[in-house]
């Protein structure tokens, strides 16, 4: 394996619970209300040091998209996807835009993300 090149980010940071790698700024996070199967997820225009999984077709519930799972580019964590394309027209704003699981990620004030029922429930975008 050769060197890491790791992007190191200023600002409120959400990071990698489980080795600190730096991946997004809160002003990047384009909308708060999605949902995934642990909970709470958030839509980002902007994300760094993660690599792509294969692409794969994903019936969500806004319908069918084509994603890559991200994963932490120093410990291989998944913490996400990315939105490679939408079928629907009404969900092509999300082409090219990554998902960072909140229960995933650490948040700008260090807070782990926990899962409650209520969040269990409702889901904006995934099965």
């Amino acid at each position: 394996m050769g060197r890491l090149f790791v992007i190191t980010l200023e600002g409120s940071i959400y990071k990698c619970k489980h080795c600190q790698t730096h991946f997004a700024l809160a002003d990047h996070i384009i909308s708060k209300s999605f949902h995934c199967s642990h909970g709470r997820a958030y839509l980002f225009d902007k994300v760094v040091n993660v690599t792509v999984g294969a692409k794969e077709e994903r019936m969500m519930m806004t319908g069918m998209h084509t994603v890559v799972d991200i994963f932490c580019v120093a410990c291989g964590s998944i913490v996400g996807w990315k939105y490679e394309a939408a079928v629907d027209k009404t969900q092509k704003y999300k082409e090219g835009k990554f998902i960072l699981e909140r229960f995933k990620v650490a948040g700008p004030d260090g807070s782990l993300y926990t899962v409650s029922h209520d969040d269990e429930l409702g889901s904006d975008d995934e099965p």
